[in-house]
């Protein structure tokens, strides 16, 4: 039935230029692809790729477009979206428009909500628990016809990890990770504890935890609670009947209780006053209520309380740390038959019109015909037949490309810094690019430039911080799960200074 929805054509979206009413809207202000963000360089515009995949026509239909409208460069992002800069100011109704034909615009109302992050080796490598596709499928669907689910705001995200822990360590919101056995385990938040679930009903929990999230961060109180269960069982009867806009989605009193609730209270879960713990106790709740009693040890939970889900799934709970998740190796990694994934990175997370069109004839003529976008800037490029992978690594690296894991590039990433933002004091790029070092140790630690204290885009886990300052100068520091390991570096005027301070902040210690 998802193969239904994902083939039913959705209703055009109706157009809007900024400046008018939604555009001003209050709250959350993450750009998309309708709402425009300015910048000191022009408009931006975010569009949300879930899972990362495109392909290869919406790739270079993309190119077109940033070619035309804009800078001629691509942005990734952390979350493996696509950013367009450099737009016009009456380039939106176009813009929008051509995403639309493109099929990167299936709801004008989710377009902002679609944060989907997803394994981008898996079913590629074999290294994975199961291929989570068919998730990443059925859950976009979900969203885009639950009226409910367009109150998350642009900044909530999904994480679906296929077993190997890369994407389970990103501190999504609501992951999804697969389990060698054939369930699934639902994590909120960074919390070790976890959920299980059958793999069939994954995609319809992960909605549902999302839908409690809207209840619990604007405590709409009752009424609140009947409109997130109307909401996710609209969603659950959606899937099954095949229809994929918000057409037929949940609407009225559904819909507008997590709206107001998205706009008043919290964004993410990490920003809920409670914590994290009593979400994850509300959706086991509700996961316990959509089927019959389920032990639990020595104990039955009894169930009693109308389906959140319209399936019966059993709940196990379990603890299970999150793991320090990697990006995928770049090169030719091995996939099935004799094709090959080939991964590489681009330098600051930017491609111009030359980088972009070798990966999209690359995938057009020797791929697969899709391009996946990583959240850690990279693109994987699967199916490429095995004897041809190692010049088309070559044909890559020629045009700037990073093709493997002694580069300088590796590990490097920054916010646009100046000209781009004006809240930048630094031009943060160029800097990166004068510090970087001849090769990187092999275990060298990530590092991030950024032109403020907002730290755009930063990684997780270990990392170098390295931030612009008021004076010129930079502060240089590791952080290890959100916290300092000592006093920053303070260094100012100095290139050379800074290089060698950077690079042995991103030497591991011992």
């Amino acid at each position: 039935m998802v193969g239904m929805l994902a083939a039913m054509p959705p209703p055009a979206p109706r157009f809007a230029q900024p400046g008018d009413a939604r555009f001003r809207a209050r709250g959350d202000a993450c750009p998309g692809a309708l709402r425009l963000h300015r910048a000191d360089d022009g408009a931006l515009a975010r569009v949300r790729v879930p899972g990362g995949v495109l392909t290869w026509e919406q790739a270079d239909g993309l190119r077109e477009l940033a070619g035309r409208l804009g800078d001629g460069e691509l942005y990734l992002t952390s979350r493996g979206n696509v950013q367009l800069r450099g737009l016009g100011a009456e380039c939106g109704s176009e813009l929008a428009s051509r995403m639309y034909e493109m099929g990167l615009l299936p709801s004008e109302r989710h377009e902002r909500v679609r944060n989907v992050v997803a394994s981008p080796l898996s079913g590629l490598d074999g290294l994975g628990a199961r291929d989570v596709r068919p998730w990443l499928t059925a859950l976009d669907a979900l969203v885009c016809a639950s009226e409910a689910a367009a109150g998350l705001s642009g900044r909530f995200l999904f994480a679906l990890d296929d077993g190997r822990g890369d994407v389970d360590a990103l501190g999504a919101d609501v992951t999804l990770r697969a389990r060698g056995d054939g369930d699934a385990e639902l994590r909120i938040g960074a919390l070790e504890s976890v959920v299980r679930i059958p793999a069939a009903d994954a995609p319809r929990a992960a909605l549902l935890a999302a839908m409690v999230f809207l209840e619990t961060a604007g405590s709409p109180g009752a009424a609140g609670a009947a409109s997130v269960a109307a909401a996710a069982s609209g969603a659950a009867e959606a899937s099954g009947a095949g229809g994929a806009s918000g057409a037929g989605a949940a609407s009225g009193p559904a819909g507008s209780s997590p709206r107001r609730a998205s706009g008043a209270g919290a964004w993410r879960v990490a920003d809920l006053p409670g914590g994290a713990v009593p979400l994850f106790d509300e959706v086991v709740r509700r996961l316990r209520a959509a089927g019959p009693p389920v032990a639990l040890g020595t104990v039955s939970v009894p169930g009693g309380a109308p389906p959140a889900l319209g399936v019966a799934p059993p709940v196990a709970l379990g603890t299970v740390p999150v793991p320090g998740g990697a990006p995928p190796a770049l090169g030719a990694v091995a996939g099935p038959g004799d094709t090959d994934a080939l991964s590489v990175g681009l330098p600051l997370g930017r491609a111009d019109a030359v980088r972009w069109r070798a990966l999209t004839d690359l995938a057009r003529d020797d791929g697969a015909g899709e391009l996946r976008l990583t959240p850690w800037r990279g693109v994987v490029v699967p199916g490429v037949r095995r004897d041809r992978a190692p010049g088309a690594l070559d044909a890559l690296e020629a045009v700037g490309l990073v093709t493997g894991d002694r580069s300088p590039w590796t590990g490097v990433a920054a916010c646009v810094g100046r000209p781009g933002c004006a809240k930048s004091l630094a031009d943060v790029q160029g800097d990166a690019a004068a510090a970087l070092p001849v090769a990187p140790r092999a275990d060298a630690l990530p590092v991030h430039w950024s032109g403020c204290e907002r730290r755009c885009g930063h990684p997780r886990g270990e990392w170098v911080d390295v931030v612009a300052g008021p004076d010129g100068g930079y502060r240089v520091s590791v952080v290890r799960d959100g916290g300092r390991t000592g006093e920053p570096e303070h260094v100012t005027g100095d290139p050379a200074a800074l290089a060698t301070a950077v690079a042995t902040a991103r030497a591991p210690r011992t």
